[in-house]
């Protein structure tokens, strides 16, 4: 696939870094800032209502925001990665890849948050999903939009692109990105699974990011697609009483 490089965008305080996407570093660090301040603020302000719903709410809110300063920019979100692919099987099998890669990192994880921390699951808050087929349906249109698209393309794609572009760009900004929207990402899992699950998720996150930089930016629906796939495999399980 071509490689579609995103548009530099200048003003008189913030001029293009070379081979940096997108926009130069002043503006990715001020698109960063305010969708970054969005996912915390309202899910923070939501949490003490409803622990179940903060973290879609604060996704959903970010994504509103994120879409504007694109568009400000010129940009979309195709210039991110989403895209119709050129090829279903290898989008697929980019999938499979994932998953596969997704799930090496987080066992390995594992042994070491095990030994720092205790594992508290997801401390109930999916409980009511068990049995229910109005709340299993909710949840999946959760999964396929909060737990799949959104969080892909905000913790990726977002995150990734303007923390690279805020730092000049080039491989080791790149490398910074990955390693600080992981550790975002982990972070952002800790109010219902504790430490132990905010490492192992942050280790998934990671996974998702590597890939991300390697095929994500040309597309990023095999993303997409297997971290739908994960939440719906859990959320089903749990709803027929499988133990995970």
């Amino acid at each position: 696939m071509e490689i579609k490089v995103m548009p530099h965008i200048s003003d008189s305080a913030d001029a293009p870094v070379e081979g940096a996407r997108g926009p130069g570093r002043l503006t990715a660090l001020r698109d960063l800032f305010l969708v970054v301040a969005t996912l915390v603020l309202v899910k923070q302000s939501l949490l003490p209502i409803t622990q179940l719903y903060a973290g879609p709410a604060s996704t959903f809110s970010a994504m509103i925001v994120a879409t504007v300063l694109l568009r400000r920019r010129g940009m979309g979100w195709r210039d991110m990665g989403l895209r119709w692919p050129e090829s279903w099987p290898k989008t697929l099998g980019l999938t499979l890849l994932t998953m596969a890669f997704f799930v090496v990192l987080t066992q390995l994880m594992v042994p070491l948050a095990d030994y720092f921390f205790e594992d508290v699951g997801t401390s109930d808050r999916f409980s009511h999903v068990e049995g229910n087929l109005v709340a299993y349906v909710v949840i999946m249109l959760l999964v396929w939009t909060h737990g799949s698209f959104f969080e892909e393309l905000l913790f990726r794609a977002f995150i990734i692109n303007h923390t690279s572009g805020a730092l000049g760009g080039g491989l080791r900004a790149d490398i910074a990105a990955l390693l600080l929207s992981s550790a975002f990402f982990g972070y952002r899992h800790a109010y219902y699974q504790g430490w132990h699950g905010a490492l192992v998720t942050g280790a998934g996150g990671f996974a998702f990011g590597v890939f991300y930089l390697w095929f994500g930016r040309r597309n990023i629906l095999p993303l997409i697609l297997a971290h739908g796939v994960f939440n719906t495999l859990g959320q089903t399980f749990r709803f027929l009483g499988i133990e995970e």
